[in-house]
């Protein structure tokens, strides 16, 4: 029997209040709903869990990274594995 996962969130901290004030601005934010998983995710492996969908998670890394380079999607001419594939060599 696996123990309930309990995430505890710090009402104060400059990111949580970031993201409120976005979530605020536009519940439909696709960059704040990345960034909310990001989070939760990255708290589960600090924490020592490992990820149901590490691929997704990935994902939303490349996406971010991409966002914080200023790389539109129309630059965007490789596909996201293509970018790491020396790793799993």
């Amino acid at each position: 029997m696996a123990s309930k996962k309990i995430m505890e969130i710090n009402p104060q901290h400059p990111i949580i209040k970031s993201l409120k004030a976005k979530v605020e601005a536009d519940k439909n934010d696709k960059t704040v709903k990345d960034l909310t998983w990001l989070l939760f995710e990255t708290s589960l492996l600090q924490s020592g869990f490992s990820l149901e969908e590490p691929s997704s998670f990935a994902g939303r890394i490349f996406k971010m990274i991409k966002l914080g380079l200023d790389i539109g999607e129309e630059e965007d001419t490789m596909e996201t594995e293509e970018v790491v594939t020396n790793i799993a060599e």
